[in-house]
């Protein structure tokens, strides 16, 4: 058989299939050459399992805004991430932040963020995976966070996120916490909270409670 030509001519789909049977010029509107492709997609579809072939996964809304967010991050050297279950699913994610500054300096703390199929209408959860005294941090790995909670907009991303924990390794605020000892300590004795945070990170007690080595 011949070969069919397909232009496009004042916002029409022409086809030209008079090559291959002498047929005259075919012209589709925008709407009817959407369908075509619609049809040719279904029967694309229809091929692939009849070969064995898992159909192709449709993305939802927040999976390819998620998409664009991770093409545009601007990470410093102290933030890093990484997706555990492979390429497959970049809707779970972790992050992992090293203070190179502040209280923290020398820690490692690493954090799960889960991102809805809404996002960015709905901000990401996230929870510590390593247990830290911090007040801005409770022991079940809870944040606050004003980002991830009222304040958080459409407008924000991946980026903001990840910064905003930075923030609180660098800028821990006693006035918001989680853990309200150890926002009572920073608030009136820095330098007991500064030792601490130091055993804590080394792996020891503070108080009635051990936390693992994280440096």
């Amino acid at each position: 058989m011949g070969k069919t030509d397909y232009f496009l001519c004042g916002g029409l789909l022409l086809v030209d299939s008079r090559r291959s049977c002498e047929k005259p010029l075919l012209v589709f509107s925008p709407g009817e050459m959407i369908n075509l492709f619609k049809a040719k997609e279904k029967q694309r579809a229809i091929v692939e399992n009849a070969n064995g072939k898992a159909p192709v996964k449709k993305q939802s809304a927040g999976e390819l805004r998620l998409h664009k967010d991770i093409s545009e991050l601007t990470l410093p050297k102290t933030c890093s991430i990484s997706f555990p279950n492979g390429k497959d699913d970049l809707m779970n994610f972790e992050v992992t932040i090293q203070p190179d500054e502040g209280f923290y300096l020398g820690g490692k703390f690493a954090f799960t963020c889960q991102v809805s199929p809404i996002y960015p209408h709905e901000a990401p959860k996230v929870k510590c995976k390593t247990k830290v005294y911090h007040p801005n941090i409770d022991l079940e790995g809870n944040v606050c966070l004003n980002i991830l909670r009222e304040d958080w907009k459409p407008v924000l991303n991946i980026n903001t996120v990840i910064y905003g924990l930075f923030h609180l390794f660098t800028h821990p605020n006693y006035e918001d916490p989680l853990n309200h000892d150890a926002a009572a300590v920073l608030r009136d004795n820095p330098k007991l909270f500064e030792s601490d945070v130091r055993i804590a990170m080394a792996g020891g007690y503070v108080g009635q409670t051990f936390f693992p080595c994280c440096m």
